[in-house]
């Protein structure tokens, strides 16, 4: 596009006549051409230079996500063997399919009649009355439904394959059918034709400019928008509570938050955050942030906020980010506040790089420098650690090493296409239909938006990460790792300890966190919180949302922790806060900030990954 060129504006109502007794538009044809013409000459271009890259990485690099084919044709070749039990699968999926038919058939001569499939609690895509009321649009999603469980059924039924060749399938199926669904395309989704029908065909124009918008923004490949990214700015109203950065290395800003008492106790806190994704998830508003939270219940708080690493800083290892992030930091905050010691929250990935530090601290003699250590979501165990372990076998991890030996980084969008994949409905499909066929833009919400915000990982740290912990599991070895050449030992750990965990995370499964209680040799309480990997940790009181569950004993199967766990209404977050008095000390006059370099949120966190 030339620069004096503009987009074609997106139709408004003025451009449509409008039928006021059914308030339905009939389309200018005149204006509709028009727009449709303007925005298909900008869009050209733009759909053949994605394309062109497309073909240019398919061709580099043998893509293949899951590392699916060889498992596909073992799967074929299982299942043809077999031709009685493919025929006995054929005749039971024709048999439900013949009964839906029937059912249809009686809903639309106007007979009451219960489906025979029904979506699983949760899935919003078919919550619209027609998919209910309408005999025709209640076939398809009965038929579509039928069809998605006979394929699981027949990957789970299925001999002679590994357990994971059937995770690894049944994935593959999910993603494949979640794209699939009716509720992707025009014709066969009654929202969105009812749609096309009331606006005259605006919403689809719309939704054209809304991808053409959108391939600019990955420049050139497609980066669905799932939130009015002009609707946040950090600082602002979003990662907004006060403070100011006291410290920066070329790994992470360190930044220390204004008191709102007068008295707060006498050790501080420290939280470690997630390196995969930018600090502020817990601090997006003042009446959602735990940071806040903490500072006004009397905690002098720290955090740390990681660089987002260029190709500069690919050498960077992992006992760079416990060196140069938790030990550099509690030095830092020892000589602000003259304090031995600190209380510290790891979150996630934030969490296993907290519990390796604190081994290693035990191993070099200085364990006492932790008064206690706040495990949010952690892997210590990754035996069991979800469907992420799905795209980590030995061929994908070579070829994410042969990709990031080229750009010296593992790009942060990748790993965020791959969390979207594993709730494809939620994080891809629904934004699909809302702003390609309904031509509508995404509703503004600060979690979407740090969702989005995504950051790079350095090479060396990452090949490290996901082959010594994720893929063969050596952290619940007794020097199975090692920081700095000394080895590591989850057990020798001593600190008291309070794992958190959510009941619906499928990137931190709660069962496999809870191991994290059997391998450290400390005091150990275990809590579990409703909801998912950030919904049931950003949970503030206030809302009243949610649940959590506790228990005394902390016994070796998970299970058993959860038949004897009292059930707790709200939030997780004040539970939380009385444990850790036991650890905070005395309660001491405010501490103001000293020697500040800039304001928080800091300049770290402001770089884009793109």
């Amino acid at each position: 596009m030339k620069k004096n060129e503009t987009s074609p504006k997106k139709i408004t109502n003025k451009e449509t006549k409008s039928d006021n007794k059914n308030n339905i538009k009939n389309p200018d044809p005149l204006a509709l051409s028009h727009t449709l013409m303007e925005v298909y000459t900008q869009a050209r271009p733009v759909f053949e230079e994605a394309m062109e890259r497309y073909k240019n990485e398919a061709s580099s690099y043998n893509l293949d996500p899951l590392n699916i084919n060889k498992s596909y044709v073992e799967f074929m070749e299982e299942i043809c063997s077999d031709p009685n039990k493919l025929w006995e699968m054929q005749t039971d999926y024709w048999q439900k399919w013949s009964e839906i038919l029937q059912q249809t058939t009686r809903k639309a001569i106007g007979e009451k009649s219960d489906d025979i499939i029904t979506p699983s609690k949760g899935d919003r895509r078919f919550k619209s009355e027609e998919w209910q009321e309408n005999a025709i649009f209640d076939f398809i999603k009965q038929s579509y439904l039928l069809t998605c469980n006979w394929m699981k059924d027949s990957v789970y039924n299925s001999q002679g394959l590994s357990k994971e060749q059937k995770e690894k399938l049944a994935l593959h199926t999910r993603i494949f059918t979640n794209a699939m669904s009716p509720t992707n395309f025009i014709m066969t989704n009654p929202e969105v034709l009812k749609e096309t029908i009331n606006t005259g065909g605006e919403n689809l124009i719309n939704g054209l400019q809304n991808l053409v918008d959108d391939l600019k923004r990955g420049q050139g490949k497609l980066k669905i928008s799932m939130t009015n990214y002009k609707a946040f700015e950090l600082g602002k109203n979003i990662a907004t509570t006060p403070g100011n950065v006291i410290y920066q290395n070329d790994l992470i800003q360190l930044i220390q938050y204004k008191p709102t008492t007068k008295k707060v106790f006498k050790k501080p806190l420290l939280i470690v955050s997630p390196w995969i994704n930018k600090y502020y998830i817990l601090d997006l508003r003042p009446d959602n942030s735990l940071i806040k939270w903490a500072v006004d219940h009397g905690h002098t708080v720290f955090t740390i906020s990681w660089v987002n690493p260029t190709a500069e800083l690919a050498q960077n290892r992992f006992e760079d980010y416990m060196s140069k992030g938790i030990l550099n930091s509690l030095e830092q905050i020892e000589k602000i506040t003259g304090e031995t010691q600190t209380n510290v929250i790891g979150y996630c990935l934030g969490g296993t790089l907290l519990a390796t530090t604190l081994a290693y601290l035990e191993a070099t003699g200085n364990a006492n420098k932790v008064a206690s250590a706040t495990f949010l979501t952690t892997l210590l165990d990754f035996e069991h650690s979800g469907e992420i372990k799905l795209f980590l076998d030995d061929e994908q991890l070579e070829l994410l090493d042969r990709i990031m030996a080229e750009t010296g980084i593992f790009e942060g969008k990748q790993l965020q296409q791959t969390f979207s994949l594993l709730r494809s409905n939620d994080l891809i499909w629904s934004f699909v239909v809302n702003n390609y066929l309904m031509g509508k833009e995404p509703f503004p919400f600060d979690l979407l938006y740090w969702n989005d915000d995504s950051t790079n990982m350095p090479a060396a740290m990452h090949s490290f990460y996901l082959r010594k912990m994720y893929r063969d599991n050596l952290l619940t070895k007794p020097g199975g790792v090692t920081m700095n050449k000394i080895p590591i030992d989850i057990s020798k750990i001593k600190t008291p300890a309070y794992f958190l965990s959510t009941r619906e995370d499928h990137i931190a499964p709660w069962k496999a966190t809870y191991e994290g209680t059997q391998m450290i040799n400390g005091e150990a309480t275990f809590t579990l919180a409703a909801s998912g990997h950030i919904a049931g940790i950003v949970n503030p009181p206030n809302k009243k949302k949610y649940c959590y569950w506790t228990s005394k004993e902390t016994p070796s199967n998970p299970d058993k922790w959860m038949e004897n766990a009292k059930e707790h209404d709200g939030s997780w977050w004040p539970h939380w806060q009385e444990w850790i008095k036991d650890f905070g000390g005395t309660k001491i006059e405010a501490r103001e900030i000293k020697n500040p370099i800039e304001p928080a949120p800091g300049s770290y966190v402001r770089v884009k990954s793109n």
